[in-house]
């Protein structure tokens, strides 16, 4: 393997008219599947701008038991694919690991299955996440930013991440899911383990450890899974026949349309998938918009000079985000991408985040500029049948942030080092602090 080439200095605040694209890295340095390489947050943007001008898709070999696989970094291939269920199937699964037959019995979730299922499962909780249904929650929500910004900024100098980043979305779970306030640390934790398989610092186990193994059947092989069953299945218990109209009296109390019952590990696994999407994501948007605010305060300035910008600032920041790095298919039979032979079989991996900065699609795609029109990011996926089901709630609670936020502060500044999650998967901060003068 290659020793990653020195990061560069963390960009100073630009300019938006002018673009600043990132230090070039020889093709020959490049590795996608080295989770150390995302720890800096200017490498993997290197290796991004590097593949989509000289390889776009791109042969990725990775370490034993693991094949490789192709990653795709243009735009227009990774929108292709995920408009081609049929060729490309998430139903070998979405991450890097590779499973087997017995695993994927037990771990399948809604992320994992495609057509008439997949249709099925969504559907169980579709209607509570459309535009129209995420609006009700408005009021809440500011109240619950009001409370959440009270106690961070009272401390003047804070950690964003833990005070504002991960305490707002959690409680908007816990109100879906109908459980206690005194619970939502645990989520929140939970969280933290299972996605931060690879970080040292969150995992019980680590993802490429021998150890893992006896984890082998647990999504994201963690053992922190076992505990969010338990919470699960004690809350189904509880529901089950009642006339509740939170998420898991959903769940325990409607057949699919497809007329298949939940199986005990489906339930599972949408509790699951619940628990860790509808935190983790959010809580990284946030933080990754807050950071870029921070850096380019003119960006800053004239948002909060002028609200009315909000709706388009929110895609522009759920495009800088980018929160997942990527999601995998996988062949069903042989076919060519960019000119390459993909054979049935192989690991094609879409690099989302490489998506939001391509040169074809976004002007000046290293600006961060609030006034961007038609921000057509790939954040949620882009128009096949694995669109984000909570994209209309991220949005809100993204702009209700922002909103309430920004005309409460004349300045906000880092305090120390950002620390991100040490991850190729989710593109996450673990650590922001700052220091914030009240308006």
């Amino acid at each position: 393997m290659s020793t990653p080439p020195t990061p560069i200095a963390a960009h100073t605040p630009i300019a938006t008219h002018t673009p600043v694209a990132p230090e070039p890295m020889p093709l020959a340095d490049i590795d996608l599947a080295d989770n150390d390489r995302f720890l800096d947050g200017e490498t993997p943007w290197r290796m991004f701008h590097t593949l989509r001008r000289e390889d776009p898709v791109h042969w990725q070999p990775e370490k034993e038991p693991n094949s490789g696989f192709w990653a795709l970094t243009r735009h227009a291939d990774i929108v292709a694919v995920e408009r081609d269920p049929q060729t490309f199937t998430s139903s070998r699964f979405t991450n890097l690991e590779e499973v087997d037959d017995s695993q994927i019995a037990v771990r399948r979730s809604m992320l994992e299955t495609d057509g008439l299922r997949h249709t099925a499962l969504r559907k169980l909780l579709h209607k509570q996440f459309t535009p129209r249904a995420i609006a009700d929650y408005g009021t809440f929500l500011r109240g619950l930013t009001a409370t959440t910004l009270d106690n961070a900024l009272a401390k003047g100098t804070f950690d964003f991440v833990r005070e504002v980043s991960a305490d707002f979305p959690i409680n908007v779970l816990a109100r879906m899911l109908d459980v206690p306030d005194e619970d939502t640390e645990k989520l929140i934790d939970w969280g933290n383990r299972i996605i931060g398989n690879t970080d040292p610092d969150y995992a019980d186990v680590l993802l490429e450890s021998a150890e893992s193994e006896q984890y082998r059947d647990l999504p994201f092989r963690s053992p922190a899974s076992l505990e969010v069953f338990d919470y699960g299945r004690e809350m189904a218990a509880k529901r089950r026949g009642g006339q509740g109209t939170d998420l898991v009296s959903r769940l325990v109390d409607q057949v699919p349309c497809d007329g298949v019952p939940l199986s005990q590990h489906d339930f599972d696994n949408y509790f699951l998938l619940l628990v860790v999407a509808g935190n983790e994501t959010t809580r990284h948007a946030i933080s990754h918009s807050m950071l870029a605010l921070i850096r380019n305060p003119e960006q800053l300035d004239r948002l909060r000079d002028d609200l009315t910008l909000m709706p388009n600032a929110v895609e522009e920041c759920l495009r800088w985000a980018s929160p997942v790095y990527h999601f995998r298919r996988t062949a069903t039979r042989d076919t060519e991408l960019g000119g390459k032979r993909v054979r049935e079989g192989d690991k094609v991996v879409l690099w989302f985040a490489s998506g939001n900065r391509d040169e074809a699609v976004f002007e000046n795609p290293y600006d961060f500029d609030v006034t961007r029109k038609k921000v057509d990011h790939v954040t949620f996926g882009k128009g096949g049948p694995h669109f984000c089901l909570g994209s209309a709630l991220a949005r809100l609670e993204l702009r209700i942030m922002f909103e309430e936020l920004l005309p409460r502060i004349a300045d906000i500044t880092l305090a120390g080092d950002v620390r991100r999650v040490r991850s190729n998967f989710v593109n996450g901060i673990k650590e922001l602090p700052v220091t914030i003068t009240p308006a």
